[in-house]
């Protein structure tokens, strides 16, 4: 029996992770965060590339056919490369699926002004994404992003009330572009740590969208849709979670975005 990997720069994706959880409680899967290396949305594209078909990789060795990139930057910058240029020609029967996609499926039809703020890493904002593929969606949505380069280090760090600051300039920023945002996404799993304070700072009006949920009902939808994967995931329901580095405030900060006790171990 095969399992669900997830791969992630860190562990911001553990907030996906346990909406997915929630959702789909029987199926076995294995979390694998890459903390030695994070974060990845300050790295060169290629080096993204790199670290995340490694990530992959290593899920694969652990009988996960199919990964889930349970992270922005990767998403954004290594998806379609691995789907397109390496899996037909080494792993043609697995799968990588990634979190832009289904985010922009369903955040281009919130808005109401058809005007949507992102707030994502630089590698995210950089990448046009999640632009380019609500274009695709709907071309009467304007996307207004902006980049955050210091909220991800300092949340790896434990750094919460400094994230929780820097916030308020970012936050100002991407209203400056477009008073007419009535729609603004975390772009960033890591994100999910300090939603309540971003929803303190921007104007009660304006919705503010995580992606947990949402993935987590997509990922159901393509299992349905996809039964080769779905009949053959192991259901005992068994979680492991891989670190490439560990730590204790690692440990503390994983446990706080899955939400509940885990044990985190080294890779």
């Amino acid at each position: 029996m095969s399992v669900i990997g997830y791969f992630d720069s860190g562990f911001g994706g553990l907030s996906v992770v346990r909406e997915i959880r929630r959702r789909l409680p029987q199926y076995s899967f294995i979390y694998l965060g890459d903390n030695a290396r994070t974060p990845y949305g300050g790295l060169p594209r290629e080096t993204v590339y790199k670290y995340t078909l490694e990530g992959v990789l290593e899920l694969f060795k652990r009988d996960a056919n199919l990964v889930v990139l349970a992270c922005n930057t990767s998403s954004s910058v290594a998806l379609r490369r691995i789907q397109q240029e390496y899996l037909p020609f080494h792993y043609p029967k697995r799968r990588v699926l990634g979190i832009v996609i289904p985010t922009a499926e369903e955040v281009s039809r919130l808005s109401v002004t058809k005007v949507i703020g992102i707030l994502a890493t630089e590698v995210t904002v950089t990448s046009e994404a999640y632009p380019q593929e609500i274009f695709k969606i709907d071309e009467s949505v304007r996307v207004q992003q902006q980049a955050c380069p210091l909220l991800v280090p300092l949340i790896e760090a434990g750094e919460l009330e400094r994230a929780e600051k820097e916030v308020r300039t970012y936050v100002k920023q991407l209203l400056e572009k477009d008073g007419r945002i009535d729609t603004i996404l975390l772009g960033c799993t890591h994100y999910a740590l300090i939603a309540d304070s971003i929803r303190s700072i921007v104007p009660a009006e304006i919705r503010i969208v995580s992606q947990g949920s949402i993935v987590a009902d997509k990922l159901a939808d393509y299992l349905v849709r996809h039964p080769e994967f779905g009949t053959t995931l192991d259901h005992t329901g068994a979680a492991t979670f891989l670190t490439t580095a560990y730590s204790g405030r690692i440990q503390n900060l994983a446990t706080q975005f899955f939400g509940s006790p885990i044990e985190m171990r080294t890779l």
